[in-house]
């Protein structure tokens, strides 16, 4: 019987001590922004603007700046595609890129000597913010350096340097 009561005050003590003993409390995290909510692990959602919601309900929006779209975007030729003439150039640019329809395409070796330079037609309605395709051929006689740089410039009747902007690609040449 001694044992009963000795393994019956054991268990009164373990018990004691789990209930009486004040338990450690995680410190309360408490977030002020956007990133510190998903380091406090905020639950996140996707979306125009992402946002951070905490257990109490209180939430944030990512303020980081979308990524622009790209101004040109080039379809053929590739980055560092290798090249030949007749060298067959496509894409799209923002319609603020052409004048009269129009937008510079320039082709120079790695010395910076043009080796060929056209106007490509827009081939849609160009007096747009959007996007305005452009495609068209450049010809010109073998280069005697192996690298390149394809250039679409923004068509700047002004002259104005503020008004400048360009699109460049690295090339090979076969």
């Amino acid at each position: 019987m001694n044992k009963y009561w000795q393994i019956l005050i054991l268990v009164a003590v373990a018990i004691a001590v789990v209930f009486l003993i004040p338990k450690k409390q995680r410190p309360e995290v408490t977030a002020t922004d956007f990133e510190s909510c998903q380091a406090a692990g905020g639950s996140v959602t996707t979306g125009e603007p992402m946002t951070c919601t905490m257990p109490d309900g209180t939430s944030f929006e990512d303020e980081e700046e979308p990524i622009p779209e790209p101004e040109v975007v080039l379809d053929t030729p590739a980055y560092g595609a290798l090249v030949a003439s007749p060298l067959t150039v496509s894409g799209k640019a923002k319609g603020f890129w052409f004048f009269e329809a129009n937008i510079p395409v320039t082709l120079k070796d790695q010395t910076g000597q043009v080796l060929v330079q056209k106007g490509f037609m827009a081939t849609g309605e160009w007096m747009t913010e959007d996007y305005v395709d452009f495609t068209g051929t450049l010809e010109f006689a073998t280069p005697t350096t192996e690298f390149g740089v394809l250039i679409i410039n923004k068509d700047n009747p002004s002259g104005d340097p503020e008004r400048d902007a360009s699109y460049a690609i690295p090339v090979r040449f076969k």
